[in-house]
Protein backbone atom coordinates (compact mmCIF):
# COMPACT_ATOMS: atom_id res chain seq x y z
CA UNK A 1 0.00 0.00 0.00
CA UNK A 2 1.04 3.25 -1.06
CA UNK A 3 0.16 6.75 0.77
CA UNK A 4 -0.22 10.22 -1.05
CA UNK A 5 -0.90 13.40 0.76
CA UNK A 6 -3.96 13.05 0.33
CA UNK A 7 -4.57 9.97 2.53
CA UNK A 8 -3.30 11.95 5.83
CA UNK A 9 -6.54 11.40 7.81
CA UNK A 10 -7.68 14.53 10.08
CA UNK A 11 -5.66 15.38 12.98
CA UNK A 12 -7.60 17.95 15.11
CA UNK A 13 -6.87 17.67 18.53
CA UNK A 14 -3.67 16.36 18.29
CA UNK A 15 -0.35 18.16 18.95
CA UNK A 16 2.91 17.58 17.11
CA UNK A 17 5.89 18.71 17.58
CA UNK A 18 8.52 18.99 14.59
CA UNK A 19 12.34 19.77 14.67
CA UNK A 20 13.68 22.17 12.07
CA UNK A 21 10.27 23.29 11.20
CA UNK A 22 10.69 26.63 9.54
CA UNK A 23 12.47 25.62 6.66
CA UNK A 24 12.48 22.65 3.70
CA UNK A 25 10.97 19.32 4.62
CA UNK A 26 9.98 20.49 8.13
CA UNK A 27 8.40 23.06 6.73
CA UNK A 28 6.24 21.18 4.56
CA UNK A 29 5.72 18.83 7.95
CA UNK A 30 4.49 21.15 9.77
CA UNK A 31 2.23 23.03 7.25
CA UNK A 32 0.58 20.05 6.35
CA UNK A 33 0.06 19.05 10.05
CA UNK A 34 -1.65 21.97 10.48
CA UNK A 35 -3.42 21.86 7.19
CA UNK A 36 -5.16 18.91 8.63
CA UNK A 37 -5.73 20.72 12.25
CA UNK A 38 -3.15 19.69 14.42
CA UNK A 39 -1.69 22.11 16.88
CA UNK A 40 1.99 22.46 15.98
CA UNK A 41 4.66 23.73 17.79
CA UNK A 42 7.81 24.27 15.42
CA UNK A 43 10.83 23.85 17.16
CA UNK A 44 13.73 25.75 15.62
CA UNK A 45 16.93 27.76 16.70
CA UNK A 46 15.70 31.45 15.51
CA UNK A 47 12.22 32.73 16.48
CA UNK A 48 12.69 34.98 13.96
CA UNK A 49 12.73 32.05 11.43
CA UNK A 50 9.76 30.44 12.74
CA UNK A 51 7.77 33.20 13.03
CA UNK A 52 7.96 33.77 9.15
CA UNK A 53 7.49 30.16 8.48
CA UNK A 54 4.02 30.02 10.40
CA UNK A 55 2.97 33.67 9.18
CA UNK A 56 3.17 31.72 5.30
CA UNK A 57 1.49 28.83 7.45
CA UNK A 58 -1.07 30.76 8.65
CA UNK A 59 -1.46 32.24 4.77
CA UNK A 60 -2.81 28.89 3.73
CA UNK A 61 -4.20 27.73 6.52
CA UNK A 62 -6.10 30.95 8.61
CA UNK A 63 -6.41 29.55 11.89
CA UNK A 64 -3.62 27.86 12.44
CA UNK A 65 -2.81 26.06 15.95
CA UNK A 66 1.08 26.92 16.09
CA UNK A 67 3.56 28.13 18.32
CA UNK A 68 7.23 28.43 18.71
CA UNK A 69 9.86 26.52 20.71
CA UNK A 70 13.19 27.51 20.93
CA UNK A 71 15.54 24.18 20.16
CA UNK A 72 19.40 24.40 19.21
CA UNK A 73 20.52 20.55 19.08
CA UNK A 74 23.64 21.41 19.68
CA UNK A 75 23.10 22.95 22.61
CA UNK A 76 21.93 20.32 25.72
CA UNK A 77 20.87 23.05 28.02
CA UNK A 78 18.59 24.38 24.86
CA UNK A 79 17.63 21.01 24.14
CA UNK A 80 16.53 20.83 28.49
CA UNK A 81 14.62 24.03 27.71
CA UNK A 82 12.43 22.33 24.47
CA UNK A 83 11.46 19.33 26.45
CA UNK A 84 10.35 21.45 29.63
CA UNK A 85 8.21 23.37 27.12
CA UNK A 86 6.52 20.76 25.45
CA UNK A 87 5.86 19.31 29.30
CA UNK A 88 3.79 21.98 29.24
CA UNK A 89 1.58 21.26 26.61
CA UNK A 90 -1.77 19.83 27.52
CA UNK A 91 -1.33 17.04 25.57
CA UNK A 92 2.03 15.95 23.06
CA UNK A 93 1.10 12.80 20.54
CA UNK A 94 3.69 13.04 17.73
CA UNK A 95 7.26 14.09 17.82
CA UNK A 96 9.15 14.43 14.55
CA UNK A 97 12.90 14.35 14.72
CA UNK A 98 13.66 15.90 11.91
CA UNK A 99 15.99 18.46 11.92
CA UNK A 100 19.50 18.37 10.70
CA UNK A 101 23.09 19.40 9.49
CA UNK A 102 24.71 18.18 6.71
CA UNK A 103 28.63 18.30 5.69
CA UNK A 104 29.50 21.38 7.38
CA UNK A 105 33.36 21.76 7.98
CA UNK A 106 34.62 19.89 11.13
CA UNK A 107 32.92 21.35 14.40
CA UNK A 108 32.12 20.08 17.77
CA UNK A 109 29.12 19.98 20.39
CA UNK A 110 27.63 17.68 22.66
CA UNK A 111 30.07 15.61 24.67
CA UNK A 112 33.02 16.97 22.21
CA UNK A 113 31.42 14.88 19.50
CA UNK A 114 31.76 16.15 15.50
CA UNK A 115 28.37 17.99 15.03
CA UNK A 116 26.86 16.13 12.46
CA UNK A 117 26.41 12.96 14.89
CA UNK A 118 25.89 15.68 17.36
CA UNK A 119 22.60 17.86 16.05
CA UNK A 120 21.57 14.90 14.13
CA UNK A 121 21.67 11.94 16.84
CA UNK A 122 22.40 13.19 20.03
CA UNK A 123 20.34 16.25 20.51
CA UNK A 124 17.30 14.28 18.70
CA UNK A 125 18.55 11.65 21.50
CA UNK A 126 18.28 13.49 24.55
CA UNK A 127 14.80 15.56 23.39
CA UNK A 128 13.31 12.43 22.59
CA UNK A 129 13.45 10.24 26.14
CA UNK A 130 12.49 12.81 28.21
CA UNK A 131 9.25 13.31 26.25
CA UNK A 132 7.76 9.59 26.22
CA UNK A 133 6.27 9.82 29.31
CA UNK A 134 4.36 12.95 27.87
CA UNK A 135 3.78 11.18 24.88
CA UNK A 136 2.78 8.03 26.71
CA UNK A 137 -0.48 10.17 28.12
CA UNK A 138 -1.53 11.43 24.56
CA UNK A 139 -3.65 9.20 21.56
CA UNK A 140 -2.06 7.49 18.88
CA UNK A 141 1.11 8.42 19.80
CA UNK A 142 4.50 8.60 17.51
CA UNK A 143 7.96 9.11 17.39
CA UNK A 144 9.06 9.73 13.80
CA UNK A 145 13.10 9.94 13.62
CA UNK A 146 13.82 11.39 9.74
CA UNK A 147 16.70 9.51 8.06
CA UNK A 148 18.32 9.45 4.65
CA UNK A 149 19.04 7.01 2.00
CA UNK A 150 22.72 8.23 2.81
CA UNK A 151 22.17 5.53 5.49
CA UNK A 152 22.87 2.86 3.28
CA UNK A 153 26.80 3.54 3.48
CA UNK A 154 27.08 4.55 7.03
CA UNK A 155 29.32 3.04 9.38
CA UNK A 156 28.89 3.89 13.43
CA UNK A 157 32.81 4.35 14.24
CA UNK A 158 32.46 4.25 17.83
CA UNK A 159 36.54 5.09 18.83
CA UNK A 160 36.21 8.33 16.26
CA UNK A 161 33.05 10.01 17.26
CA UNK A 162 35.00 13.27 17.68
CA UNK A 163 36.69 12.71 14.25
CA UNK A 164 40.02 12.88 16.24
CA UNK A 165 41.47 10.22 14.06
CA UNK A 166 40.48 12.43 10.76
CA UNK A 167 37.63 13.69 9.37
CA UNK A 168 35.56 13.16 6.10
CA UNK A 169 31.95 15.06 5.83
CA UNK A 170 30.32 12.37 3.77
CA UNK A 171 31.34 9.69 5.77
CA UNK A 172 30.52 11.56 9.31
CA UNK A 173 27.13 12.37 7.58
CA UNK A 174 26.18 8.91 6.43
CA UNK A 175 27.21 7.97 9.93
CA UNK A 176 24.91 10.06 11.70
CA UNK A 177 22.24 9.41 9.31
CA UNK A 178 22.69 5.33 10.41
CA UNK A 179 22.46 6.54 13.94
CA UNK A 180 18.42 7.47 13.20
CA UNK A 181 16.98 4.43 12.16
CA UNK A 182 19.40 2.76 15.04
CA UNK A 183 18.24 4.74 17.78
CA UNK A 184 14.35 4.78 16.09
CA UNK A 185 14.10 0.71 16.24
CA UNK A 186 16.22 0.47 19.55
CA UNK A 187 13.42 3.15 20.59
CA UNK A 188 10.66 0.72 19.51
CA UNK A 189 12.22 -2.29 20.58
CA UNK A 190 12.27 -0.82 24.42
CA UNK A 191 8.85 0.79 24.13
CA UNK A 192 7.27 -2.67 22.87
CA UNK A 193 8.57 -4.48 25.90
CA UNK A 194 7.49 -2.47 28.13
CA UNK A 195 4.29 -1.94 26.91
CA UNK A 196 4.34 1.40 26.17
CA UNK A 197 1.82 2.77 24.00
CA UNK A 198 4.20 5.18 22.06
CA UNK A 199 5.69 3.60 18.55
CA UNK A 200 8.70 4.71 17.45
CA UNK A 201 9.32 4.40 13.56
CA UNK A 202 12.17 5.77 10.69
CA UNK A 203 11.76 7.60 7.37
CA UNK A 204 13.70 9.05 4.60
CA UNK A 205 12.86 11.81 2.49
CA UNK A 206 14.42 10.63 -0.78
CA UNK A 207 16.61 13.36 -2.02
CA UNK A 208 15.18 16.56 -1.78
CA UNK A 209 15.04 20.26 -2.13
CA UNK A 210 16.17 21.60 1.16
CA UNK A 211 18.84 23.81 3.17
CA UNK A 212 20.73 20.76 4.25
CA UNK A 213 23.07 21.88 0.87
CA UNK A 214 24.05 25.04 2.03
CA UNK A 215 27.22 23.39 3.00
CA UNK A 216 27.90 22.00 0.04
CA UNK A 217 29.65 24.24 -3.07
CA UNK A 218 27.21 25.45 -5.36
CA UNK A 219 24.32 23.66 -3.14
CA UNK A 220 22.11 27.05 -3.45
CA UNK A 221 22.21 25.92 -7.52
CA UNK A 222 21.52 22.79 -6.80
CA UNK A 223 18.16 23.14 -4.76
CA UNK A 224 16.06 24.31 -7.85
CA UNK A 225 17.10 21.66 -10.13
CA UNK A 226 17.04 18.60 -7.37
CA UNK A 227 13.18 20.16 -6.44
CA UNK A 228 12.52 19.72 -10.52
CA UNK A 229 14.37 16.20 -11.33
CA UNK A 230 13.92 14.66 -8.13
CA UNK A 231 11.67 15.32 -5.01
CA UNK A 232 10.65 18.86 -3.54
CA UNK A 233 10.61 19.85 -0.31
CA UNK A 234 6.86 18.77 0.01
CA UNK A 235 7.29 15.09 -1.56
CA UNK A 236 10.00 14.83 0.49
CA UNK A 237 8.09 15.51 3.45
CA UNK A 238 5.57 12.56 2.65
CA UNK A 239 6.93 9.70 4.32
CA UNK A 240 7.54 11.24 7.33
CA UNK A 241 3.93 12.65 7.04
CA UNK A 242 3.19 8.85 6.71
CA UNK A 243 5.14 7.52 9.65
CA UNK A 244 3.16 10.40 11.92
CA UNK A 245 -0.63 9.94 10.59
CA UNK A 246 -0.84 6.61 8.51
CA UNK A 247 -3.44 4.50 10.58
CA UNK A 248 -2.09 1.34 9.37
CA UNK A 249 1.83 2.55 10.41
CA UNK A 250 3.36 -0.06 12.91
CA UNK A 251 6.39 0.77 15.70
CA UNK A 252 9.77 -0.48 13.66
CA UNK A 253 8.46 1.09 10.39
CA UNK A 254 10.38 2.68 7.95
CA UNK A 255 9.19 4.54 5.44
CA UNK A 256 10.61 6.38 1.68
CA UNK A 257 9.46 7.80 -1.33
CA UNK A 258 7.59 5.19 -3.66
CA UNK A 259 9.50 5.33 -6.76
CA UNK A 260 13.08 4.70 -8.14
CA UNK A 261 15.61 3.70 -6.09
CA UNK A 262 13.46 5.73 -3.51
CA UNK A 263 15.00 8.48 -4.65
CA UNK A 264 12.01 9.99 -5.26
CA UNK A 265 8.06 9.80 -5.99
CA UNK A 266 4.55 11.68 -5.02
CA UNK A 267 3.76 8.80 -3.10
CA UNK A 268 5.65 7.04 0.16
CA UNK A 269 5.42 3.53 1.10
CA UNK A 270 7.51 0.83 3.58
CA UNK A 271 11.11 1.46 2.65
CA UNK A 272 14.08 -0.42 2.84
CA UNK A 273 16.67 0.10 5.42
CA UNK A 274 19.71 -1.70 5.41
CA UNK A 275 20.42 -4.58 7.71
CA UNK A 276 23.32 -2.28 9.67
CA UNK A 277 20.54 -0.20 10.32
CA UNK A 278 18.38 -3.12 12.77
CA UNK A 279 21.37 -4.47 13.88
CA UNK A 280 20.53 -5.08 17.60
CA UNK A 281 24.03 -5.18 18.83
CA UNK A 282 25.04 -2.13 17.21
CA UNK A 283 22.10 -0.11 18.09
CA UNK A 284 22.41 -1.13 21.54
CA UNK A 285 25.88 -0.28 22.16
CA UNK A 286 24.68 3.26 20.08
CA UNK A 287 21.65 3.37 23.26
CA UNK A 288 24.78 3.24 25.64
CA UNK A 289 26.95 5.61 24.43
CA UNK A 290 24.49 7.94 23.67
CA UNK A 291 23.35 7.84 27.06
CA UNK A 292 27.22 8.50 28.62
CA UNK A 293 27.46 11.17 26.21
CA UNK A 294 24.23 12.94 26.96
CA UNK A 295 22.92 12.17 30.66
CA UNK A 296 19.96 11.39 29.02
CA UNK A 297 18.21 8.11 29.89
CA UNK A 298 14.70 6.45 29.66
CA UNK A 299 12.30 5.95 32.16
CA UNK A 300 9.50 3.53 31.33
Amino acid sequence: MTFALADIPDQAGRTAMVTGANTGIGFEIARHLAMKGARVLLACREEQRAERAMDRIRTAVPGADLAFVELDLADLASVAGAVDRARREDRLDLLVNNAGVMMPPLSHATAGAELQFAVNHLGHFALTLPLVAKLAEGRDTRVVIQSSIAHRRGRITFDNLDAAKGYDRTRFYAQSKLANPLFAFELHRRLEAAGSPVRSMACHPGIAASELTRHIRGGALVQPVMGWALNTAEQGALPALQAATDPDAKGGDYFGPYGFREIRGSRSARAHAMPQARDPVCSARLWDVSEAMTGVTLAL
